[in-house]
């Protein structure tokens, strides 16, 4: 028996109800566990999608946050650039007017799944 991620356990044919019962009663505590026979669909955790279809082998992909992150984007973000960064990337404005508080919100929102992000990939 196999523990692949806090919501899927896999058994082989020999593993029975019993087993998954009080492996269930054991670490429910942490994470409740959720037990199927046969095909397991794709899991959502943590917005990574885990695809066990294939005998033997995971297939982890984070596609459909990546779509969800810029479906949230304003369409004045939308473009394009020669380089990711611009020379006065370090200079700081000292003059420059605070954002909207609305703004603000979105900026560190898309911010913190950006990191996000670039910490799971």
């Amino acid at each position: 028996m196999a523990r692949r991620c806090p919501q899927v356990i896999k058994c082989g044919k020999r593993c029975g109800r019993k087993h998954i019962r009080t492996t269930n009663k054991r670490i429910q505590k942490d994470s409740p566990l959720t037990a199927s026979r046969g095909k397991v669909p794709p899991v959502d955790y943590l917005d990574i999608m885990i695809d066990y279809r294939q005998n033997g082998k995971v297939r982890f992909s984070i596609l459909d946050y990546i779509k969800q992150i810029l479906e949230e984007l304003p369409h004045a973000m939308y473009g394009t650039a020669k380089t990711p960064t611009a020379n006065h990337l370090f200079n700081v404005n000292y003059d420059a007017k605070k954002l909207p508080e609305d703004k603000a919100q979105l900026f560190h929102h898309v911010r913190a799944k950006l990191l996000f992000l670039c910490r799971r990939t």
